[in-house]
């Protein structure tokens, strides 16, 4: 959902379409990519923008449930202060350097990225001093003549204000997908599925997307970071 609302955030600022996602052995990699291409289909990005990379050692890594079958997505919040067991170590530089190399290629003159610091469970790759170091790395790491900007517009919003932000702009919030278990029907009981629902709530709008059961637990958990599958989004001038 975050990148949804991202992508309609640069097009409104705009920016012409580069659309980047990234698969990495996740649970849920093939309903997020069907994902990724129902909304370049909604926005008309032609294939030629659209760039689907793969980071399959970052499931052989494991460390995280989101790519490890054998640990269970937990259904509860992690206690105060400890990092939550969906997180997929390192996982943002990686997806940020294949957007960022992307970039500099197409000559794109931003990558967009559907980060949140205000909703997230305490992932060290979603805080502002992240993205700030990151901004520093694209400036040394890329050609003089590269001049790419990090842009991450939902960084201080709640779930609720990005889902605003959606319907204000016309982003196809239908044809997101936020689970972190299922591909047929958002489960309502993992962390994601339990913010996103309760976003909509507080947004007073109904949740377009189906829910084993119809109508899933909704309250809040500590917060959370992208979802799995929301990859980063360059944008060209």
């Amino acid at each position: 959902m975050d990148s949804c609302v991202t992508a309609a955030t640069a097009r409104a600022q705009g920016y012409e379409l580069f659309l980047c996602h990234v698969t990495y052995h996740q649970r849920t990699w093939r309903r997020e990519l069907q994902a990724f291409r129902d909304i370049a289909r909604f926005y008309h990005v032609p294939e030629n923008r659209q760039l689907v990379a793969e980071l399959p050692h970052l499931g052989r890594i494991g460390g995280s449930s989101l790519t490890d079958r054998t640990r269970p997505v937990l259904h509860s919040e992690p206690d105060g202060g400890s990092i939550p067991e969906t997180y997929v170590p390192f996982r943002n530089t990686q997806l940020l350097a294949a957007a960022v190399a992307w970039a500099e290629v197409v000559g794109a003159g931003a990558v967009y990225f559907g980060a949140n610091e205000v909703d997230y469970s305490g992932y060290p790759d979603c805080r502002g001093a992240y993205f700030r170091a990151y901004q520093i790395l694209i400036n040394l790491g890329t050609r003089p003549e590269t001049h790419i900007r990090l842009v991450t517009p939902l960084l201080r919003l709640s779930k609720a204000d990005i889902v605003r932000r959606g319907r204000e702009l016309g982003a196809p919030l239908e044809l997101s997908w936020s689970c972190y278990e299922r591909e047929d029907q958002a489960c309502g009981l993992c962390g994601s599925c339990r913010l996103r629902r309760q976003a909509f709530q507080e947004a007073g709008v109904p949740d377009p997307i189906p829910y084993v059961g119809g109508q899933p637990p909704t309250s809040p958990p500590a917060g959370r970071s992208p979802s799995a599958g929301e990859g980063p989004i360059a944008g060209g001038s």
